[in-house]
């Protein structure tokens, strides 16, 4: 790059920016070619939120039928086919590419570099994931209707379904074909395109998380990928991976899965932690309490999370000492997640703590992802888990987890990072209104189904014996106001801000924020870090 450009930039840096000096590239080919990691993590952020409304009236659909008790709406096919593609589209249409594209918009401002490592791969992995997820969806209008064998596609429920299978089949290859190459690009970028200065323990929470998340994604899709070419090829090519008939095992299955199904849930929460991590030390204006403990913790979760699989199969005739090893396995891992609650609340203690929307998300996420955790460590003991086994004790956990843990991870940040995104400040009573919104409905939603659990009520059930009614009443009038809250948050805090209705965000909205991704204006510019930025010994802002 030549000096005059240089400096060009510098005094561009220095005087604000407009798009004439941005080279932004107009109309939809800016979209469509995009190669820029902002535009990029715009994308899968649409994409994401769109797939979490399509999952969401899958969603509102279960519990419509869940109302009282017998048939109202579904029969018992059209009902699993629900459930299983509520699943498939929420789990990888919706929280893993929403994660992807925090990652896009915000590794390179965090660690000074000029993007993504492989901008056209960038965009490659992206648009793979539209066609997948067209697929996915207009599997519903398939001869024999959608998957109906639940969203871990157990055998050999798999080996009797009609066309629409071989379509989820292909759907989930080309999905992970996307999570894979996302994955090898944040590993490269993050090793090899860090600003000077920036050593590895001295990078930002966010960008470890998405790290040691990457390295999993790497790890797990092409065990997913082998689970369902095996069931594809038994389902046509005369294979009997899965078929006791020919010889093969259904719960081969099972284990093939899980290997790669638990480390996906770690996947789908590692990047929640990363941005909490932010957020807690922003509102409670202190650094995080034990960085390096975070990081060990993080990697230790990672490890651990692969030889935790079959706690999800104590029902499966495991012996004793299978069972115990698992069990063991399983309670280990909340050691370093009780780390990273413990050194949350620390870095809180005693902090001059102010509670703007993404503070509440993220004490919202602590408090609630707890419980989720508790719920979790219950079912890791073999004894109990035996009683809980597909009730809906199980799926008030994983919801807990996921939608408390995830969901609520991605809103704090976007509430912490959108006015650097779009150079606008988020109405603050609008997201307080979404936060106790969701909060509430939430709770209403999902706590009552603990009780459904205890009490023997099994998922995947489209009908249910009267005693089990009050419970479902509840959460299915919770969904529906959790779902609402959503369409409020698109409607009333996303638009306006994407339409530029709003105060102007400064460089630093929140004043104690640490990190590189404010010191640059805000909306960030579209070209940033053209050259390496200078550190001071922190790492965390720019010097000269």
């Amino acid at each position: 790059m030549s000096t005059t450009h240089d400096m060009a930039h510098a005094a561009h840096a220095d005087h604000g920016h407009d798009d004439h000096h941005d080279h932004k590239p107009e109309g939809w080919r800016r979209w469509v070619y995009a190669t820029n990691h902002k535009d990029i993590g715009t994308l899968y952020l649409l994409f994401a939120f769109t797939m979490l409304m399509i999952g969401g009236v899958l969603a509102l659909l279960i519990r419509l039928e869940l109302f009282q008790p017998g048939l109202q709406f579904v029969n018992p096919e059209l009902f699993n086919q629900f459930t299983t593609m509520h699943g498939l589209i929420m789990v990888f249409g919706a929280i893993m590419p929403a994660f992807v594209g925090f990652a896009n918009w915000m590794i390179p401002l965090q660690i000074g570099a000029a993007d993504m490592a492989f901008a056209r791969m960038n965009n490659f992995s992206f648009w793979l994931m539209i066609p997948a997820a067209v697929t996915l969806v207009m599997s519903f209008f398939m001869p024999g209707g959608a998957p109906a064998a639940g969203w871990t596609l157990y055998a050999p429920l798999t080996l009797q379904m009609g066309p629409s299978m071989d379509a989820g089949i292909f759907a989930m290859h080309v999905l992970g074909a996307s999570s894979i190459m996302g994955s090898i690009n944040i590993v490269v970028t993050i090793l090899n395109m860090r600003a000077p200065g920036m050593t590895m323990m001295k990078m930002p929470m966010f960008v470890w998380t998405w790290l040691i998340t990457a390295y999993l994604l790497i790890a797990v899709m092409p065990v997913l990928a082998g689970a369902i070419t095996m069931t594809l090829t038994d389902r046509h090519f005369g294979t009997t991976f899965f078929n006791p008939a020919g010889g093969g095992d259904p719960v081969m299955y099972q284990h093939i899965f899980w290997f790669f199904g638990h480390p996906e849930v770690y996947i789908m929460i590692l990047p929640a932690f990363g941005i909490i991590s932010h957020v807690v030390p922003t509102f409670a204006r202190k650094r995080l309490f034990g960085y390096a403990s975070m990081v060990y913790a993080t990697s230790s979760i990672a490890i651990l999370s692969f030889i935790v699989w079959a706690h999800h199969m104590y029902t499966t005739g495991m012996p004793v000492t299978g069972q115990l090893f698992f069990m063991y396995a399983t309670m280990l891992i909340s050691v370093p997640t009780g780390v990273k609650v413990f050194n949350w609340v620390a870095t809180m203690w005693k902090g001059s703590m102010t509670f703007e929307t993404p503070m509440l998300f993220a004490v919202g996420f602590i408090f609630v992802f707890t419980i989720g955790g508790f719920t979790g460590l219950i079912l890791s003991l073999a004894p109990i888990d035996l009683q809980m086994q597909d009730t809906y004790y199980v799926v008030a956990h994983f919801h807990y987890v996921l939608v408390a843990g995830s969901l609520y991870g991605m809103f704090a940040g976007f509430y912490y990072w959108s006015p650097k995104w779009t150079g606008v400040m988020y109405n603050e009573t609008r997201g307080k209104i979404h936060f106790w919104w969701s909060l509430i409905s939430f709770n209403i939603t999902f706590f009552p189904m603990h009780f459904l659990g205890l009490a023997g009520m099994p998922r995947r059930y489209a009908d249910y014996p009267a005693q089990f009614t009050d419970f479902n009443q509840w959460a299915t009038v919770g969904a529906f106001g959790f779902g609402l809250a959503q369409v409020y948050f698109f409607f009333f805090v996303v638009l306006p801000i994407m339409r530029g209705k709003g105060e102007k965000a400064p460089q630093r909205p929140w004043e104690s924020a640490e990190g590189l991704e404010w010191e640059v204006p805000s909306p960030a510019p579209f070209h940033t870090f053209e050259t390496p930025p200078k550190l001071d010994a922190t790492a965390t802002k720019v010097i000269g």
